[in-house]
């Protein structure tokens, strides 16, 4: 595996309770060598990745209201089909889980495209990273974040805390609300839907307004999710917040189940407790790829490498008819859109003392979006547990991520999930803030009444 490996030093300092900032030397890489947001910016050495030239900024318009957009890049054909039959030699470029995926199924096929370095943030959020990068720091052994404005925390990253932390305040918007589908399909290949549900994402520290830094207990991430079928989990109602410093201000949920009549704290919603909403398939802190604390294993940064992950997945993210995507055994193998990146590798090995279903994490952290795109787990033996992969797009209309397309795959039971599935009710609306009373448990109990 040809990987840029981490300096030694940047290694112990990664152990350290609080991981300093980079030098104003280091920093001004920005913006000449690196980006804005810390990627390299010239293409690789054979061409089949490109120069960074400013991220995707004409895309197809997108009527006033709609959620729904068009692929920009639908002209394009694939470069490369991968089966298991012509594995050979691609194996480096591949996760684990790909490649299990491809030695199962003679049906699975990764179709690599030309690839398009599509994103672009905001000025602000390009601005506060540059002043991240001398400021923000790494707090109680990683788990959380000082210092902080919203941007990339760690444009440079040094640790795997780093990394992870920059995934979890990637660039989504300020709001938006989708309605979405998730749907399971077992091993014997049928189709079931596990929930539809509406969710509403606020992302607090995204405001334009917000000039300072993040106080450690300050709000990051909070959704609240309704759902509405099957029969049996409709009327259920979940609040959930997270703060920069976990530590300081732990994961605050809440819980409303028809059946009580009355909204709870649920605590559980967290780490590897079943996901209900996908049947069980996947763990709370599968979602997006990973979600949540750090507070439970060691992140090591292994180093950057070439990858070929799914990328600007427009045709499966704003698809109609969810029959067209999942199939037996695997996702439509048509509606995927694969193409080579830089990305981040980070193994992640549980902490002594610390409880888990996965005893090991190897996440896969886009250089230019900071988004996971993929991840593989590994159960207590070592073996192979479950893959996840993000079909992220890029909303060139308001220059943010979207991540809500997600799925997984189970290699012990042979079934899989796919999350986000929103074309057919209209995709990703992008949305003014919700009122402050709306983000109160009470008014769970008001929306999840049937």
């Amino acid at each position: 595996m040809k990987i840029k490996h981490i300096a030694m030093a940047a290694m112990l300092l990664a152990a350290t309770a609080a991981q300093a900032a980079v030098s104003p030397d280091e920093a001004k890489q920005l913006g000449q060598s690196l980006t804005a947001v810390g990627a390299e910016k010239t293409g690789n050495k054979d061409g089949t990745i490109p120069e960074y030239t400013g991220g995707l900024t004409n895309g197809p318009a997108v009527a006033k209201g709609s959620g729904m957009r068009e692929d920009p890049f639908a002209a394009d054909k694939p470069r490369l089909s991968i089966t298991g039959k012509n594995l050979a030699g691609q194996e480096d470029k591949l996760t684990a889980g790909t490649k299990e995926l491809l030695k199962r199924f003679a049906t699975f096929r990764v179709d690599v495209y030309p690839t398009h370095r599509s994103v672009v943030l905001p000025k602000q959020q390009l601005d506060n990273t540059a002043k991240n990068a001398l400021s923000a720091k790494t707090t109680d052994g990683g788990v959380g974040v000082e210092g902080a404005l919203a941007g990339v925390p760690f444009p440079i990253p040094k640790s795997g805390n780093e990394v992870m932390w920059n995934h979890l305040l990637r660039y989504q918007g300020h709001a938006f609300a989708t309605k979405f589908d998730s749907w399971n399909v077992d091993a014997s290949g049928v189709p079931t839907l596990a929930s539809t549900g509406e969710i509403f994402q606020e992302f607090p520290l995204s405001d334009p307004k917000v000039s300072e830094p993040a106080k450690q207990n300050d709000v990051f991430f909070r959704i609240k999710l309704s759902y509405s079928a099957p029969a049996r989990r409709a009327g259920e109602a979940l609040l959930t917040l997270d703060a920069v410093n976990p530590a300081v201000q732990p994961r605050k949920v809440w819980q409303y189940l028809p059946g009580q009549r009355r909204v709870k704290l649920a605590p559980d919603v967290a780490y590897d407790t079943p996901n209900p909403a996908s049947v069980g398939t996947s763990t709370y802190d599968d979602a997006w790829v990973f979600n949540g604390a750090l507070d439970r294993y060691d992140f090591k940064l292994v180093g950057k490498k070439e990858m070929i992950v799914p990328y600007n997945n427009y045709k499966i993210t704003y698809h109609k008819n969810p029959a067209d995507i999942v199939k037996p055994n695997h996702v439509n193998p048509d509606m995927v859109r694969w193409e080579l990146h830089r990305v981040w590798v980070v193994e992640a090995v549980l902490k002594p003392g610390k409880r888990h279903i996965y005893s090991k994490r190897v996440f896969y952290i886009d250089e230019d979006s900071w988004t996971a795109l993929a991840s593989d787990a590994y159960d207590a033996r070592g073996q192979l547990y479950r893959a996840s992969f993000d079909h992220m797009t890029f909303s060139y209309d308001v220059q943010a991520l979207q991540t809500g397309n997600h799925m997984i795959y189970d290699f012990v039971s042979g079934t899989y999930n796919i999350t986000g599935v929103a074309g057919p009710h209209g995709g990703t609306r992008y949305i003014a803030p919700l009122k402050a009373a709306e983000w109160s448990p009470d008014s769970l109990a008001g929306a999840g009444i049937r």
